[in-house]
């Protein structure tokens, strides 16, 4: 059998279904966000609908010190965040092998940040050393957005497909404030509002590997 034939496209009658990871690029390179994963049912050889699932979490300790003195602490910083994406695909005929789209979605998600001091503090991205200085601040924020692009699928073998998408969308991120407690003293972060734009790349511009079945 010929790789050509090993490469074939599936039709729907035979593989309803997609599973995919993606690698995206944005603003700091090229990075493999996992788990990142979409979904695609095909109804039939033209359409298809996907749901996509994207989580994220980051994590560090920046450690500070006395000027002059052998005093340590510590400022801990954790984000951690999901997003749920809803879409359609309209497949055009292409090749063997090549199965080009367009496709239009919706996503939304959160995001929550965590910061803890330990006989340390930060301003901004200045961090310092300050002894029995204890705090921990919680925020959230939300996002909404919508995207509209283009994408092709090419089946290096059977049921298997390297991708390539590009989009255009745009998005609001509000802020929810959180709370802050500093040495047993607790207090409310007011929330700072919204904010939106256009965006190209990022989550909208992506290399996938995927399985068709």
């Amino acid at each position: 059998m010929s790789g050509t034939l090993l490469a074939q496209k599936p039709s729907s009658d035979d593989s309803n279904y997609s599973l995919e990871g993606m690698i995206n690029y944005s603003d700091t390179g090229f990075e493999w966000n996992a788990p990142n994963l979409r979904m695609r049912y095909f109804i039939n050889d033209n359409i298809a609908a996907r749901v996509q699932l994207g989580l994220n979490s980051t994590s560090g300790t920046t450690n500070v010190y006395e000027a002059a003195g052998d005093g340590t602490g510590t400022v801990d910083q954790t984000s951690m965040g999901w997003s749920l994406g809803l879409g359609a695909e309209y497949h055009l005929a292409g090749t063997d092998r090549l199965s080009p789209y367009f496709g239009a979605g919706i996503q939304f998600g959160s995001d929550s940040y965590t910061e803890e001091w330990d006989n340390g503090a930060r301003d901004d991205q200045n961090y310092s050393y300050v002894m029995d200085n204890t705090a921990e601040v919680n925020t959230s924020s939300s996002t909404f957005g919508f995207i509209i692009g283009a994408g092709v699928d090419y089946y290096i073998v059977s049921n298997v497909y390297l991708g390539l998408e590009m989009g255009f969308g745009f998005g609001t991120t509000t802020d929810n404030g959180g709370t802050a407690d500093v040495n047993g003293t607790s207090s409310d972060i007011d929330a700072a509002g919204s904010g939106s734009g256009f965006l190209l790349g990022g989550g909208n511009m992506g290399f996938r590997i995927g399985w068709r079945f």
